[in-house]
């Protein structure tokens, strides 16, 4: 029988992230009142990064061997750069790892250089696990092919080696800079027109602002917030919508970001729901009452009613959900409840609902498909590439404006900033101006 001590260096990692993760459920399950509230808060996210740095460990450990053992065995390790070039690999990898423990020491009311430092290398290490994965499978497709792996001499197959590694970093190093500068740019405005079923004609063109996963935290502050605010206040709308990670952090740590929020003034309201982000905090109690405070209201399995400016006899439902990771992570008095949500709101009048992620979009539309509009978020457009694919593949609805059966449409937003890492490949920030025409 194998001991710990024989097995490989990934397989030990892994065996790591394993008896993580299994402290994660037994905490949930076993701890979860025997511990103060913040403390168990604070031990649920620590285990998250330390759970995420584990199976971070395994790809580390692919880069090192690619990007530095591979040049050790060649007449490069005698070389003056070798030796800068070991401490540079070493330093992007451990900037990598520390990134999600910033969550836990780094939040303030602007983003730390070196939280935005450690995202940057985050964002980076995926794309060059990426590359280093994908020029692997290349290179051993094209050996199985071509029948040449036992010809090719020493010579050539030690520059094919070397080239890969070197390849991947180059891509990388472009990506990575493409990406800040893109994400560096404001949100851009999209103005989408939606027809909505049964919705009065003096409440044609009501304009309704949709912001969402705006993440503030370790790499998003006070600055970026409010230069959103001054764009959604040029917009001049009449309903702001949030739908859902708003933050990434607790209320009380990061409330001086939060400010600019207070100068939202949409004459028919804004209105909030929760994103998994919210759930991640554990202080989802403390957010609602902060924005309460100013004037935005959460929107908590409740709905309430827009009256047109015009006609009072003339409105519509305006309803928003929890979000589903509620139930997975049992938040107490919380979870996507959709009856509760609609109660009052009847066929005869337009029904908008605000849920955070497309798969609570689709089960919405499963039991009521006499919803009208739905507005979500959470898949960033994918952010960035390589996780585009993966986030296409998840939702049911991806990104932009969809039309479902007949009468109803579900718009998903790419987001108004980032997660965490400052990089944007293949989408873009958005604040949606949506216009709600009458049929």
């Amino acid at each position: 029988m194998i001991s710990f001590k024989q097995l490989p260096l990934e397989a030990k990692a892994a065996v790591a992230a394993g008896v993580v993760f299994f402290s994660m459920m037994l905490s949930r399950s076993y701890l979860a009142e025997q511990l103060e509230f913040r403390m168990r808060r604070w031990l649920l996210r620590l285990q998250m990064a330390l759970f995420v740095n584990a199976l971070m460990l395994i790809g580390s450990l692919h880069v090192w061997r690619s990007t530095v053992t591979t040049f050790s065995r060649s007449s490069a390790a005698n070389s003056f750069c070798f030796m800068p070039w070991k401490i540079a690999v070493f330093m992007f990898l451990a900037l990598a790892h520390s990134s999600f423990f910033t969550l836990l020491f780094l939040v303030a009311e602007e983003p730390y250089f070196f939280s935005l430092a450690a995202y940057t290398c985050l964002g980076a290490y995926i794309i060059l696990i990426f590359f280093l994965f994908t020029l692997g499978s290349v290179e051993q497709a094209y050996k199985f092919l071509a029948g040449r792996g036992a010809k090719a001499g020493t010579g050539n197959k030690n520059s094919r080696t070397a080239m890969k590694p070197v390849l991947a970093v180059v891509l990388t190093v472009v990506l990575t800079v493409v990406g800040l500068l893109n994400a560096s740019q404001p949100p851009t405005v999209n103005s989408v027109e939606v027809p909505v079923h049964k919705l009065p004609s003096t409440m044609n063109n009501l304009k309704v602002v949709l912001l969402s996963d705006i993440h503030l935290g370790p790499t998003v502050g006070k600055t970026k917030l409010a230069m959103i605010v001054r764009m959604v206040k040029a917009l001049k709308p009449d309903i702001t919508v949030i739908v859902g990670d708003l933050t990434d952090s607790e209320a009380e740590i990061i409330r001086p970001a939060v400010e600019p929020l207070g100068e939202l003034n949409s004459p028919l309201g804004t209105y909030f729901v929760t994103g998994n982000h919210e759930y991640y905090t554990s202080d989802v109690s403390n957010w609602f009452e902060l924005l309460k405070s100013f004037n935005i209201r959460p929107l908590h399995n409740e709905n309430v009613k827009i009256v047109s400016p015009k006609s009072t006899d003339d409105w519509f439902c305006l309803a928003g959900v929890d979000d589903i990771e509620a139930d997975v992570l049992r938040y107490s008095g919380h979870g996507m409840d959709l009856k509760k949500a609609l109660r009052g709101c009847g066929n005869e009048n337009p029904i908008v609902l605000l849920a955070h992620q497309p798969v609570a979009a689709k089960w919405a539309l499963q039991e009521r498909p006499d919803i009208n509009l739905i507005l979500s978020g959470h898949t960033h457009g994918g952010q960035m590439f390589p996780l585009n694919v993966g986030a296409y593949f998840m939702n049911p609805f991806f990104v932009g404006l969809y039309k479902v059966g007949q009468t109803t449409f579900v718009y998903v937003s790419p987001g108004t900033m980032y997660f965490g890492i400052p990089m944007r490949l293949g989408s873009r920030a958005e604040i949606t101006e949506i216009i709600l025409r009458s049929p």
